[in-house]
């Protein structure tokens, strides 16, 4: 019998959904996957907008999955001081074959430790918050340094999962899979980074450093 490849995907209040979803949607896709979605408590977990997604795995139930994802969102500065989660990130990661993030996930593996001294990325205007931890900054869309994998900004998520999928299976499966999801962007607007964008949307989505890093 085929062992599952186990991925665990941490959910916290005010997620972003396509972080979670994105990803979900292409790293499922892998024969024999077994995704767990993971919280400190087995609950509902609500993004912004009232979408909700059930945890069924508490940390201490799922501690040497193949695969680590957490994903990004507003909530993920209410989980950087959350001992428990730092503790099973660092305890995971041991023996994780690959260890993840999209957007500001990126900044709870950071919290974690996990990311000092290595190259990663996250949303734009989280990198500066990214870097106090010690990452080293990349503006590439998804960063690859050992098994740690990070993405930019939420659809930067898909990106990356498919690369992830080509080093798991093979190339032509992940090409396989993403014509089979038709992820071929083409954008009416070339507005999608800082340094596309009109300054004045730029400003209009900046924010300030949360005060405690």
């Amino acid at each position: 019998m085929t062992e599952p490849f186990t991925i665990a995907i941490l959910l916290y209040d005010r997620f972003n959904a396509l972080d979670v979803v994105g990803s979900y949607e292409v790293l499922s896709r892998i024969p024999h996957a077994r995704v767990c979605m993971v919280g400190c408590e087995r609950r509902l977990y609500t993004d912004d907008r009232g979408l909700q997604i059930a945890t069924h795995y508490l940390p201490d139930e799922i501690v040497n999955p193949d695969m680590l994802v957490i994903p990004g969102g507003f909530g993920i500065d209410s989980v950087l001081d959350n001992q428990e989660i730092l503790c099973w990130l660092r305890t995971v990661h041991a023996t994780s074959k690959w260890t993840t993030s999209v957007c500001s996930g990126a900044l709870l593996l950071a919290a974690a430790g996990l990311l000092t001294g290595v190259k990663a990325t996250t949303h734009w205007n989280r990198k500066d918050q990214l870097a106090t931890y010690g990452a080293i900054i990349e503006d590439d869309r998804y960063v690859v340094d050992g098994k740690i994998s990070t993405s930019a900004g939420v659809s930067a998520g898909i990106d990356m999962s498919l690369y992830l999928l080509s080093r798991i299976v093979d190339e032509n499966f992940a090409k396989t899979i993403q014509l089979a999801i038709e992820y071929d962007p083409q954008p009416p607007f070339d507005s999608g980074s800082p340094s596309k964008a009109p300054k004045e949307l730029v400003d209009r989505i900046r924010q300030p450093r949360p005060a405690n890093r």
